[in-house]
């Protein structure tokens, strides 16, 4: 089997994608702007320098090319500035610089010049006289001087980029934290669940799809534990119950077979008889599990009330009656037999005399109750509790046939009705279960 490839955790991919953007919008905008401002800086120091030559060329005596001379400088002049006067052949005539100058060689056409020469900033201006341009003011400075500030304001621009840039990193991990934080609590959440935790609780994060994503998975979890809790608890009682007509089938058998003379023929019967009844509690419960929705169709009470008339009673009566109309009920109708068939078998196991079934109109529903002439019950708070215990060490009337009260009570409540205990003596359990339509439609 191929392994699945491992992808990036959405904390280091989210710092990674946010600060790797930044990075890119600050270089997209710090390298245009190192270039405007050495720009800046260079175009900067030529303006001084014209302004320094220009006035240079203003105080200087107008025939220094014919009688060259030391002149006197303009007061203010920055101190690292060389001056020299050329003639317009390029030759110095007095003052600092090269011998020879291609800048002061251009400035017979009356106009300032600029040019970088020996790795300094040269202007050049033209200094009139009455015979025309005959010498040239030459001021220059060293480049060094412009590049070192040029590198100061790039080393603050670097500086400022890489705090912009460390200051989104920060808020990147800031925010893929808090957005990784409600995932990876959800992804331990659905761990837990798929190891069978169903008490996954939503923590808020204020990132409102992982809020609504963990209180879904929040809402799952309580509903899948629910199901299998039902689930257990329905098996639970299916086992314990079916055990019994199982264990009263074998020991008939049994006993048949090892007492002398005993009559087998009966025997066999009462067998098929047993297992019959098993197999229709079988029957009931598969039905039962694989009932998936409400929409279930009309109860046929009458039915009902005519399978429990040829229920066997081993020799106790049995009274089933109808009273007058009965409303329509939607009800599984496994369910009603498994209801009835508890509520039988308690009453002919535990109770005494007759055992009467009457079904009857409530106004807005059905009743069916259940009665027989027995002493009662003792327990009638505990009576529809679950037990874990078989057969006699039930305590109460739960010990027989069927499938327990407990989930005889739970399987009306499933159907949207009820199983109460109307009377403890003698005792009358009756099962409600709600009309379909109202009665007056239903005398329509």
């Amino acid at each position: 089997m191929d392994a699945v490839p491992r992808t990036a955790p959405l904390r280091r991919r989210l710092l990674v994608t946010i600060a790797g953007i930044t990075a890119v919008a600050v270089l997209l905008l710090i390298v245009p702007l190192a270039v405007a401002v050495q720009r800046l800086y260079r175009s900067e120091a030529q303006t001084k320098l014209e302004r320094d030559a220009t006035r240079v060329a203003a105080t200087a005596p107008d025939d220094e090319a014919r009688r060259p001379r030391p002149i006197r400088l303009p007061e203010g002049l920055n101190e690292r500035l060389r001056v020299g006067i050329y003639g317009i052949d390029g030759r110095r005539l007095t003052g600092e610089g090269p011998p020879y100058s291609r800048a002061a060689a251009q400035a017979s056409d009356g106009r300032l010049h600029q040019r970088d020469e020996h790795g300094r900033l040269v202007v050049t201006a033209p200094i009139p006289s009455d015979e025309g341009v005959t010498s040239t003011a030459r001021v220059s400075m060293p480049e060094r001087v412009v590049a070192r500030r040029i590198e100061r304001a790039w080393w603050v621009m670097a500086a400022l980029a890489l705090l912009i840039i460390g200051l989104a990193a920060f808020v990147a991990r800031y925010q893929s934290r808090r957005l990784a934080r409600p995932l990876e609590r959800l992804t331990l959440a659905a761990q837990a669940l798929g190891d069978g935790d169903f008490t996954v609780r939503a923590q808020s994060s204020g990132v409102l799809e992982a809020d609504e994503a963990g209180r879904a998975l929040e809402v799952t979890a309580r509903r899948l534990g629910s199901m299998l809790d039902r689930e257990r608890a329905f098996s639970a009682d299916v086992s314990h119950q079916l055990r019994t007509p199982l264990t009263g089938l074998l020991l008939g058998l049994e006993s048949a077979l090892e007492r002398p003379g005993a009559d087998l023929a009966a025997a066999v019967r009462t067998a098929v008889r047993r297992g019959e009844h098993l197999r229709d509690i079988i029957d009931d419960l598969l039905s039962l599990a694989r009932d998936a929705g409400p929409n279930r169709e009309r109860l046929d009470v009458a039915g009902v009330l005519e399978e429990l008339r040829r229920r066997p009673s081993d020799g106790r009566p049995l009274e089933v009656a109808a009273r007058g109309p009965l409303p329509e009920v939607r009800a599984s109708a496994s369910a009603v037999r498994q209801i009835l068939g508890v509520l039988l078998d308690n009453a002919q196991v535990h109770g005494a005399g007759r055992v009467t079934v009457e079904a009857s109109d409530i106004g807005g529903g059905l009743a069916i109750d259940v009665s027989d002439e027995g002493p009662g019950v003792t327990e009638a708070e505990d009576i529809f509790a679950r037990r874990h215990s078989g057969g006699e060490g039930d305590g109460g009337r739960d010990g027989g046939h069927g499938i327990g009260l407990a989930l005889a009570r739970a399987l009306a409540e499933a159907e949207g009705g009820r199983l109460v205990l109307r009377r403890p003596s003698p005792p009358i359990f009756t099962l409600l279960l709600p009309a379909s339509e109202p009665v007056a439609d239903e005398g329509a």
